[in-house]
């Protein structure tokens, strides 16, 4: 009799072990899976497609700071102050045809005639008189701003040597290609309308890109696709069959 309930107790610890080991292994394999689908999410996102292979927020991308959150509109009231600016400077040089040197000497001429009245009226009024601020330019801004403009100048004019030099064709036909809409658009239109449109350009695309990201990217996918597959044609039937100098053997030590 004993050795039966000892053999029932056996067996029921047998039992309740089997599930112990069933339920273990159910978690084990639900947390690997979890695991895999965690992987896989990750690798599905590093493989989404960004428009020119970016892998910073379009807010760095930007530079960050004060110039990013200008354009992407973070002050609402800053962005709109400034695209309001530019928009009546173009409306008064453009539409209205109004001069620069015109505009400047009319505003020195009001300015110095309502100073110096006011200057030799207030001994009549009894006030005090208009204190004019002293105005200078400070020096390390205007160095600041002549070093980047001149690293920039260079960085072009090195990138138009290098691109003259006929290393790199699919670059080439690329830039000739963007001088040419370039140019087709200042045909079309003065240089001032051209900068205003391009400023207008810069306050609205990033805006727009940046709250319909993935519907952009996914369209840009499919147009590269198309491009790629457009540029293998004509290079198979153009560009292959531009006659090219034989390649000089490279020294061997």
């Amino acid at each position: 009799m004993a050795d039966h309930i000892k053999e029932e107790e056996k067996h029921g610890e047998s039992f309740m072990e089997k599930i112990a080991e069933k339920i273990h292994g159910h978690g084990s394999s639900s947390s690997s899976s979890s695991d895999s689908d965690d992987e896989k999410t990750a690798s599905f996102k590093s493989k989404v497609y960004r428009l020119f292979g970016r892998e910073k927020p379009v807010h760095k991308v930007l530079g960050g700071g004060q110039p990013a959150d200008l354009l992407l509109w973070k002050d609402k009231k800053v962005s709109g102050g400034v695209l309001g600016g530019v928009t009546a400077i173009w409306v008064l040089f453009d539409l209205l045809e109004y001069h620069l040197l015109a505009l400047v000497c009319h505003g020195l001429i009001l300015g110095l005639v309502g100073l110096f009245l006011y200057s030799n009226a207030s001994t009549f009024i009894k006030k005090s008189p208009p204190k004019i601020p002293v105005v200078s330019i400070p020096e390390e801004p205007v160095l600041n701003f002549a070093s980047a403009l001149r690293i920039g100048i260079n960085e072009g004019f090195a990138s138009l040597r290098d691109i003259a030099s006929g290393k790199d064709l699919k670059r080439f036909l690329s830039v000739i290609a963007g001088l040419w809409v370039l140019s087709f658009f200042g045909s079309c239109c003065d240089f001032l309308t051209l900068l205003y449109s391009i400023t207008v350009l810069l306050f609205t695309v990033p805006l727009v890109y940046d709250k319909y990201e993935d519907q952009v990217d996914c369209f840009a996918e499919k147009a590269m696709v198309e491009i790629k597959k457009q540029y293998a044609v004509f290079d198979t039937k153009v560009l292959s069959k531009i006659p090219r100098g034989p390649l000089k053997e490279k020294k061997s030590d």
